[in-house]
């Protein structure tokens, strides 16, 4: 089967309108697409610019007639406010959800780790799988930030493990390495990172309730459970005490630098137990100075800094 697709590129007034017409003739439905700016460094993203509308026409016999019917309805539109001429392409009919799998390949991770989407086989045994389904850019594996902090997390473990091992006398070691809390959990990859690399139990909180919900969901695909406690919540929450522990030896946070610095303030560093690391990411390259200072000002010391092109990752230690 083939499709004709169809579109038109107007500005957001007429976009409705549009896209009601080719509705009409459309039993798939109808998208809309449109850019988006940055106002400023917190900003998710404001639409912006003109908007182009697609809608897709099997190819049949009535495609004609569809076709001169669509047409002839834009014209009547157009009567009211200019429309312009439509945009005609044949397209080959295919699998879109196994042609969308195709771009997203296992990523290695630091020394030990291995993000693998979550339909395929591990082709790495010897390394950690996390499994998720991408789905956005953030908390995926596929971005800077998230690599970058899941790098220092390996080095983390790694190290803690080392200290833990038997010819160590102190036995509140091993209780100590024990948590994490990871602020702003989001789609859970750095918890369920944390517990696969030693953590015995992780509290991840995010103030986005479906942050909340998409943690367990990706926690249940790496089969862990009631180790990953998940909540709404922030800082404040976890200090006021309303979750198992209000504090950890490390703590992560994979957040934009401007939030980061107003967490600071909120009482982040006192999540980090006494020798403990917090593990922020999310920072671009000229912001690293200014996390790294509010973090100072809070008693912590400047540790390991990773950078992958513009974003930044920084561990601190109190």
């Amino acid at each position: 089967m083939n499709w004709l697709e169809i579109s038109l590129t107007v500005n957001g007034e007429l976009a409705e309108s549009v896209a009601d017409v080719l509705a009409r003739f459309a039993p798939n439905g109808v998208m809309t697409e449109q850019g988006v700016k940055f106002n400023d460094e917190e900003d998710e993203g404001t639409a912006t610019g003109p908007i182009t509308v697609r809608a897709y026409l099997e190819v049949n016999d009535g495609l004609e007639e569809t076709r001169q019917k669509i047409e002839e309805s834009l014209f009547y539109l157009g009567m009211i406010q200019p429309v312009p001429t439509p945009t005609y392409k044949q397209i080959a009919d295919q699998n879109w959800m196994e042609a969308w799998k195709q771009h997203y390949k296992p990523i290695l991770i630091g020394e030990r780790l291995l993000i693998l989407p979550a339909w395929l086989q591990n082709p790495e045994p010897t390394r950690i799988p996390i499994k998720i389904d991408p789905g956005m850019a953030f908390g995926t594996g596929t971005h800077p930030t998230t690599q970058l902090c899941l790098e220092l997390m390996d080095v983390y473990f790694d190290k803690t493990t080392a200290d833990d091992r038997p010819q160590t006398a102190n036995k509140d070691v091993s209780r100590q390495r024990s948590t994490v809390i990871d602020v702003g959990c989001g789609s859970g990859i750095l918890s369920i990172a944390a517990l696969k690399l030693g953590a015995n139990k992780v509290l991840g909180v995010d103030i986005d309730i479906e942050s909340v919900k998409n943690s367990r969901e990706n926690a249940d695909v790496n089969e862990i459970g009631d180790e990953l406690i998940l909540g709404q919540g922030s800082v404040t929450e976890v200090l006021n005490g309303q979750f198992e522990f209000k504090s950890a030896p490390l703590v992560v946070a994979n957040i934009l630098a401007p939030v980061l610095i107003r967490l600071f303030d909120a009482g982040l560093a006192d999540l980090i137990e006494k020798d403990g690391e917090i593990i922020l990411s999310g920072i671009l390259s000229h912001q690293a100075e200014s996390v790294i200072e509010a973090g100072q000002a809070k008693g912590l010391v400047r540790g390991e800094v990773r950078q992958i092109n513009d974003w930044v990752a920084i561990s601190m230690k109190r």
